[in-house]
């Protein structure tokens, strides 16, 4: 599976990690979050549930804030402000 790792507007980014198993969608996670701004926004695709509880712990270590969950068909979105 692709990662795919895209801007999609000024201060907002979108990362799809799909078909990835812990611990890649943390870690791809983490390495995308070091190349944008404080302030900046992105949102995180993923379909492995358990790698939610890990990009939480995360974020909470790191001082991101995760500002929306969703859940459709299988797939999970976090939508993270870097902190």
């Amino acid at each position: 599976m692709a990662i795919k790792f895209e801007k999609l507007d000024d201060g907002k980014y979108a990362l799809d990690v799909s078909g990835l198993v812990c611990p890649h969608p943390q870690l791809y996670c983490k390495k995308s979050l070091e190349k944008i701004k404080e302030g900046d926004i992105l949102e995180v695709t993923f379909d492995n549930a358990s790698s939610g509880m890990t990009i939480e712990q995360m974020c909470d270590k790191e001082g991101d804030e995760i500002l929306e969950k969703r859940e459709q068909d299988g797939k999970f979105l976090f939508v993270i402000e870097k902190g």
